[in-house]
């Protein structure tokens, strides 16, 4: 069973998520429908951070898996034998 700190923390990353992926989806799909002038815009970055953005996020989290393999592999060797 899940303690109490343990169901906070899973909480505010599942509405961490949902509000991530409601500004996300109201940015990509709504927002092309409103008019440039209407206020809303302000809320929100320019389009080419639609693109930018998950592009970074996803090199970063490629670049952290391949240090974690790395850092894991090199801990995990065994020193050669030497032979007489």
């Amino acid at each position: 069973m899940a303690t109490a700190t343990d169901q906070v923390v899973g909480f505010g990353l599942v509405a961490f998520s949902l509000v991530l992926f409601v500004y996300y989806t109201l940015w990509i799909i709504i927002l092309p429908f409103i008019d440039s002038d209407h206020g809303i815009h302000q809320y929100f970055l320019p389009r080419e951070y639609a693109v930018i953005i998950p592009v970074v996020a996803g090199l970063l989290l490629l670049l952290f898996i391949g240090v974690f393999i790395m850092v894991v592999m090199w801990k995990s060797r065994k020193p050669a034998k030497k032979s007489d």
